[in-house]
């Protein structure tokens, strides 16, 4: 992971030169450490917005570096301009996400621009919890702490887009709304696994089982080896709508 994390910083470095301030991990990176099947999440916080060469040439030199083709994990690299999260405001701007579920969007559309992205509210708390520094100054100097309603918002307007990928991804779709529902109701981010065992604790028992099993996959096995049991997997569905449920209910 190291090596993986030290060449991607230094394409950040050497792309963006003196307009990088700093580069941050965030994810299961920093809560609750790495699973099988974990990306190495990135954050970089930049000066000013980047051009599209630099767009470019990080989507290509990412790539070639990304995820098990290229012997490693899959890596997701945020770029935020310090000036469009300081101070705070709601939704966030995005200048610049990698992720390989990107890639064929990249191909077909070019290099990512910059979006609004509630999502950075989230990853901007683990990241100031954390404190952990790959590159720059110490991270509670370079961004301002995310407002509590701002992280609850930011957790619940996610959930449409997860319910549309619930089929082709169970596993993390069930994990991330057990998430949401931890932080609407305590206000804090914990680890997925952590979440789904709160969560559990807090289901009917015949929905149970679904996000206990995406639990043990999220723990033991990468996608490759993902496997669901028929009348596990047909709980699913039910198990999502609950959650939402319980989670628009606590608003």
């Amino acid at each position: 992971m190291s090596g993986q994390v030290d060449a991607a910083l230094g394409i950040l470095r050497e792309r963006l030169g003196d307009n990088l301030i700093g580069v941050y991990p965030h994810g299961s990176s920093v809560v609750g450490g790495l699973r099988p099947a974990s990306d190495l999440d990135l954050l970089a916080v930049v000066r000013c917005s980047l051009d599209r060469a630099q767009r470019v040439d990080l989507v290509e030199r990412l790539r070639a570096m990304s995820g098990p083709g290229a012997g490693g994990r899959s890596l997701e690299v945020t770029v935020v301009v310090r000036d469009q999260v300081v101070p705070w405001r709601y939704p966030p701007v995005c200048d610049f996400l990698y992720g390989e579920w990107l890639v064929e969007e990249f191909e077909r559309d070019g290099p990512p621009n910059p979006f609004p992205e509630p999502n950075l509210a989230i990853e901007i708390t683990q990241l100031l919890a954390a404190g952990q520094v790959l590159h720059g100054p110490e991270p509670a100097a370079v961004l301002a702490p995310v407002p509590a309603a701002d992280l609850v918002r930011a957790s619940v307007d996610g959930i449409d887009g997860l319910l549309a990928d619930l089929g082709p991804d169970t596993r993390n779709v069930l994990l991330t709304l057990a998430r949401i529902w931890f932080t609407v109701e305590t206000g804090s981010v914990t680890s997925k696994d952590a979440a789904a065992t709160w969560a559990g604790e807090r289901l009917p028992p015949q929905l149970a089982p679904a996000l206990a099993h995406a639990r043990w996959l999220y723990l033991n096995a990468t996608y490759a080896e993902e496997t669901w049991p028929p009348e596990v997997r047909a709980v699913a569905p039910a198990c999502a709508e609950h959650i939402v449920a319980r989670v628009r209910g606590q608003r």
